[in-house]
């Protein structure tokens, strides 16, 4: 069986970082409050990954379209790049507008 590249899953969580209240809306993959992710997909929305770490936001970007996160899983150190959030608080993608990222580690 192919599984397909996306699969939304709508899951409310509550962040293992903040502890901030999160409502999904099938999209959400990070904490909007402190940007918290946590290492659960291998293909977005799969929930395949066995590693369950958090993952640490280290870097953000201006793109075209918004701005790129980039994060490091603080258990087993992968790296990932998601899009922001409308809601994602500004002034925590600002904190990291100025930390400095490296394209080619992240996927």
């Amino acid at each position: 069986m192919i599984k397909k590249k996306f699969q939304r899953k709508i899951e409310n969580f509550t962040c293992e970082n903040c502890n901030t209240s999160v409502q999904g809306d099938g999209y959400t993959d990070h904490c909007p409050s402190c940007l918290y992710s946590k290492h659960v997909d291998i293909n977005p929305g799969d929930r395949d990954c066995n590693c369950k770490g958090l993952m640490e936001p280290i870097a953000a970007e201006v793109k075209k379209d918004g701005y790129r996160i980039y994060y490091r899983c603080l258990d087993c150190g992968y790296n990932h790049r998601v899009r922001s959030s409308p809601e994602d608080s500004f002034e925590a993608i600002l904190a990291l507008l100025s930390k400095p990222t490296l394209n080619n580690d992240f996927t």
